[in-house]
């Protein structure tokens, strides 16, 4: 597999996530729709579904026009979140594949929306699995308790996102590093 960032906004990532044995792709978080399919484009790759990780419009807002602009295109996103253009809602430890070798694991983390969904996703062996924790986990801490408490974000951190394996790639929703 393979992952490419993608930035939108001013400081948001989304990210293609590409099975290369049959470049089919899946978007995460694509709020610039234009943007997502320039890269989709460049990486020659057909997008196959969305994957959001909860409804807040930085993150949401492009997936109505994604729908337009890919025919048949899935939405996925939290069942406790009401995200913008979802068409299956997903539960923690639901599963989708991509392609013939990336699986997709979904993982409720809960605090900064009720709904909030991160994505595990593994791919061939001996690939580092990777993790897409939208405003759950950043670089320099965790996103806003918007929607939920101390004790959500702690079960979300430490147990959930904590019990991922060791050599597991972060890729979170917005860059922090630099302010």
């Amino acid at each position: 597999m393979k992952i490419f960032h993608v930035p939108c906004l001013e400081d948001n990532f989304a990210y293609l996530i590409i099975d290369e044995n049959t470049q089919e792709a899946a978007v995460v978080d694509p709020v610039e729709p234009d943007k997502i399919f320039e890269a989709a484009n460049q990486h020659q790759v057909h997008l196959k579904f969305v994957l959001t990780t909860h409804h807040h419009w930085d993150h949401a807002g492009g997936n109505e026009k994604m729908k337009q602009l890919v025919p048949g295109l899935q939405v996925y996103g939290g069942s406790f979140d009401n995200v913008k253009g979802c068409t299956h809602q997903l539960d923690n430890g639901d599963k989708l594949q991509l392609g013939s070798h990336v699986n997709i694991l979904a993982l409720h983390t809960p605090c900064h929306t009720k709904g909030h969904i991160s994505y595990y996703v593994t791919g061939k062996d001996g690939e580092d699995p990777a993790v897409f924790t939208g405003d759950t986990l950043f670089i320099a801490g965790c996103g806003k308790f918007f929607e939920g408490t101390a004790e959500q974000m702690y079960q979300s951190l430490c147990q959930t996102l904590g019990s991922l394996p060791k050599p597991t790639q972060v890729y979170c929703g917005h860059e922090v590093t630099i302010f």
